[in-house]
């Protein structure tokens, strides 16, 4: 590649597919250069975009590999790289998540279970609610810190092109933002800024997107979430009635007023959260076995690629074969290496 300024004289070129960070001026090196063109090659083509110059990247790496290893917990974090995404809106969205889930733990450990007469009652309800208490935050912050199939940032550059063995004439297509050749079924994510593989929206509950390598974190997020939030409500519910028919202090250590408020948030909060995480797994259900991601069936765009069967798209998903491990956020899925580039 030819640079075209002086300015660059000292940039370091990085290697395409490491989770470094861009600089701008990295970044307008490869938007100045010559176009791509490969005669008896492959045709790159830019896509068309109404943004001019460069985007920052939505994106910061943090590399948490010296952490763990000095605390001895890389055995049970796999992930040496968090990712997260710059969005203030998500940020804010995460938190009241936490603090909701902490909420319901408050009113069902305190208000309700503590003082509970019933002990075995209580004590069965308390450990299936911070299972999936548990499992739920855990799902949730492996969806927020997980790489969702980011393309890597500015690997639209000769030699990485030629490194991947494209047929004379065939057409590969080039994003103008992030300056990635676009695998299939990529779209430009507007928030992160970075090309996705399989992505089917951005969340800003997780404040990420939903893509290839994420999808079964998020499915597990709105289960756990639909699970906890249902169970919740009918403690609320029943713990009302309860407390109705005896004596209020025999059923809870707060003022009848106090729990009375206490359990129509939570029974707000359950329903809210329980129908729509129930609407949102069953969609993404639904998306998985129909092998289309919500973009896609947005633009109705069904694409030149051939459809999987439910059972394959579900075990692309969530691994092979099926076992435990589709139902643990800790269960890392073994994906296949089958990414084709969007070419015809």
């Amino acid at each position: 590649m030819r640079r075209t300024s002086s300015t660059f004289g000292k940039c370091r070129r990085p290697v395409p597919g490491d989770h470094k960070q861009i600089s701008l001026q990295e970044f307008l090196f490869y938007r100045m250069d010559d176009p791509l063109e490969f005669p008896d090659g492959p045709v790159v083509k830019t896509l068309r975009s109404r943004h001019k110059g460069p985007v920052e990247d939505g994106v910061k790496t943090i590399n948490c590999g010296p952490f763990l290893r000095k605390t001895g917990l890389s055995w049970i974090v796999t992930c040496q790289y968090l990712w997260c995404v710059k969005d203030i809106c998500g940020i804010i969205c995460c938190v009241f998540t936490w603090m909701l889930i902490l909420y319901a733990e408050y009113v069902v450990l305190y208000v309700m279970l503590w003082h509970n007469p019933y002990t075995t009652w209580s004590f069965i309800n308390a450990v299936i609610f911070q299972f999936f208490a548990f499992m739920a935050i855990s799902s949730h912050m492996k969806t927020m810190w997980s790489d969702p199939g980011s393309v890597p940032k500015g690997n639209a550059t000769r030699e990485h092109i030629l490194r991947m063995g494209l047929r004379a004439g065939q057409v590969v297509f080039k994003c103008p933002k992030c300056v990635s050749i676009k695998p299939e079924r990529a779209h430009h994510c507007s928030v992160c800024q970075r090309c996705i593989k399989k992505m089917d929206h951005h969340c800003p509950w997780v404040n990420n997107c939903v893509g290839e390598n994420n999808q079964k974190f998020f499915v597990l997020f709105t289960m756990y979430i639909c699970l906890i939030s249902f169970h919740s409500l009918y403690m609320s519910v029943y713990h009302f009635i309860t407390c109705v028919g005896k004596e209020w202090k025999l059923c809870s250590g707060f003022s009848p007023p106090a729990t009375t408020v206490f359990l129509i948030f939570l029974i707000f909060e359950g329903l809210l959260f329980g129908i729509f995480t129930a609407i949102m797994c069953g969609t993404q259900l639904t998306a998985i076995c129909s092998d289309e991601t919500g973009i896609e069936n947005l633009k109705k765009d069904s694409g030149e690629f051939e459809k999987r069967s439910y059972w394959l798209s579900l075990k692309s998903v969530f691994g092979h074969p099926f076992s435990w491990r589709w139902f643990s956020p800790f269960s890392n899925p073994k994906f296949t290496n089958n990414a084709s580039y969007h070419c015809v």
